[in-house]
């Protein structure tokens, strides 16, 4: 099986072709391309491309699916006998890449997922995800929200 290893928002990530993951956030509207050209490491089923640092003309497409927020993180501050606490959250904003399609140095496609793959996020593909009777159930709550 064929992976990369990139570098984006100061982290590294292994991929591979269809993989989706949540990086730092990138300023790219949703549905359009992405390109990692920090690629450290290539590696086919038969060779291997180690960069030093990183992989020159290697490239790592993806397709931007949607812009997120992680889940929130709690910070309590207290400082004992003073009476004095603080209390708050915060929400990371990430980006959900799937790749696309995973480039060598010289060009050649390592691996490449079809078009039909790529998963975009959309009500209509939520609800094919739903069992049959959660949608029925949604659908009745919104008719009584309706109503009201």
């Amino acid at each position: 099986m064929s992976f990369a290893i990139i570098e984006t928002g100061g982290k590294q990530y292994k991929v591979s072709a269809s993989n989706i993951l949540k990086v730092e956030k990138l300023d790219i509207k949703k549905g359009n391309k992405v390109e990692f050209k920090k690629v450290l490491l290539v590696n086919d089923d038969k060779t291997v491309e180690i960069g030093d640092p990183t992989v020159s003309g290697a490239i790592v497409e993806g397709m931007l699916l949607d812009n997120i927020k992680d889940r929130k993180v709690i910070v309590f501050k207290k400082r004992r006998r003073q009476n004095s606490r603080k209390r708050y959250g915060h929400r990371q904003p990430l980006s959900k890449v799937q790749i696309t399609k995973i480039m060598s140095k010289n060009g050649k496609v390592v691996a490449e997922i079809k078009e039909n793959q790529i998963k975009l996020s959309s009500g209509k593909e939520v609800e094919k995800k739903l069992s049959s009777k959660k949608v029925k159930n949604v659908k009745k709550i919104v008719k009584n929200k309706e109503k009201k």
